[in-house]
């Protein structure tokens, strides 16, 4: 008896091999999984309260045009105080909400040694002026061509408001809109840091 090996075996015997699958899945599924991971960490963080590289290093001191155009604010020209500078713009809402916490703290502070500088930021002119008008405050305002200062506060938008003690150093910086309890506390601290 001979066996015909051309012959096509019976499919009942042959065992069934299961399809090859693809593993394309898990170049698609690593990323997809450790990007949903980051904005789930990075997403629950209040903006605010991240820490800045420039705590506790020298501020910068630029001196720049005020808002009118008539004169400069040079913050080198305020070492030796507590300096409160804030990025703001008439365009921006935070900035619209923040600032009763910035009047209620100039009020309290201006006589302790304490200036408040309002650096406008991207804004024109005249939207930034009519702002100033309607909103009070008459701490210093100054306008920012080529957003020299912004760029040298590390500033990506508004409101961003920074700290400076009496040496020049910032100790404090919030993202976002401040509120007065916040303010007053770093202002404290950093008068604190002063008489040391």
């Amino acid at each position: 008896m001979s066996i015909d090996l051309r012959e096509e075996p019976d499919a009942a015997i042959v065992p069934a091999v299961p399809p090859r699958r693809s593993r394309w899945w898990w170049l698609v599924l690593v990323p997809v999984g450790a990007f949903a991971l980051l904005l789930a960490t990075g997403l629950g963080r209040d903006p605010g309260e991240m820490p800045s590289e420039l705590i506790g290093t020298r501020a910068p001191a630029p001196s720049l045009p005020t808002l009118d155009g008539d004169g400069t604010v040079d913050l080198a020209a305020f070492r030796g105080n507590v300096v409160v500078v804030n990025f703001w713009a008439s365009w921006c809402l935070e900035c619209f909400e923040e600032h009763p916490a910035l009047v209620a703290a100039w009020e309290r502070y201006r006589d302790r040694g304490v200036v408040f500088v309002g650096v406008d930021f991207e804004d024109t002119p005249e939207a930034a002026a009519a702002y100033a008008a309607e909103q009070g405050g008459d701490w210093p305002l100054a306008a920012d061509p080529g957003s020299r200062a912004a760029i040298d506060f590390g500033v990506f938008g508004v409101p961003e408001t920074f700290v400076i003690a009496p040496d020049g150093t910032i100790t404090a910086k919030r993202v976002g809109p401040v509120d007065y309890a916040w303010l007053s506390a770093e202002i404290d601290r950093a008068l604190r840091r002063g008489t040391t």
